[in-house]
């Protein structure tokens, strides 16, 4: 067993539970002119139901690719990824959107949200996008209810119509965080969540992952470049080329 899928399988001691969602051999390439840079290189990885993950390292090493990766965001050259033990590869474009909507939470360091519509529009649109016309219809009161809920959970229930522009940056990161569990995903993907925040705003927004994972049993993967961010995880994996390193 290599170095480095010691690093990527091993278990965490406060995570308990089965292997949620893990990747083999995974590698990603991308064309820059006639160059081919390998940004991952055969990257073995298990994340375990109801853990908080965190994946550090430099710049370039490999982690938000990977993360971009796992969450279907975008497609490996080569390897496996395995979803409760389903070969992502063997869905369709159609099932694999309803996987990513459905199954997974995204929060970006770039907040991501639309600034035409408010805080708590902007919670609402997975669930809209994911239902269809006629269960939107028929479903759109409970999921307003639900968006509202977890604005007041996140401490923004007098922020509801706000419009992004009118919000702080931790007030934006709550919103997408909020907009990440709308759907009740089993695993949310933080690619650099608190990267924009001062260290204060970034305690109280990683406090907000631990309240969700601890409250709603949900999984959460952060790439993070904060040393102090990632030992709040119950598991710290680090990267470096391309590859996880002991």
């Amino acid at each position: 067993m290599t170095t480095q899928t010691q690093a990527g399988m091993a278990p965490s001691p406060a995570a308990a539970r089965r292997v949620i969602l893990e990747c083999r051999a995974l590698a990603r390439t991308f064309s820059v002119g006639e160059t081919q840079l390998r940004v991952l290189k055969g990257v073995d990885f298990a994340l375990h139901e109801g853990e908080i993950a965190a994946i550090v390292g430099a710049s370039g090493a490999g982690k938000s690719t990977l993360l971009h990766l796992l969450g279907l965001l975008d497609t490996p050259t080569a390897g496996s990824i395995f979803y409760r033990s389903q070969d992502l590869a063997q869905l369709s474009e159609e099932a694999a959107a309803r996987v990513r909507n459905t199954e997974f939470g995204f929060v970006f360091q770039s907040f991501h949200l639309l600034p035409e519509f408010t805080a708590l529009e902007n919670v609402m649109m997975p669930a809209r996008i994911g239902s269809g016309s006629l269960r939107w219809l028929k479903n759109a009161a409970s999921l307003e209810q639900q968006a509202r809920d977890l604005l007041k959970r996140v401490g923004l229930g007098e922020r509801l119509h706000h419009q992004p522009t009118r919000l702080s940056g931790g007030e934006r990161q709550r919103v997408a965080l909020a907009r990440a569990l709308i759907n009740q995903p089993a695993i949310v993907f933080c690619d650099e969540p608190t990267g924009n925040l001062d260290t204060s705003t970034a305690d109280e927004i990683f406090a907000l992952i631990e309240h969700f994972n601890k409250d709603r049993g949900q999984t959460f993967l952060v790439v993070t470049h904060g040393e102090q961010i990632a030992s709040r995880a119950h598991r710290t994996l680090r990267m470096k080329d391309g590859l996880f390193v002991a």
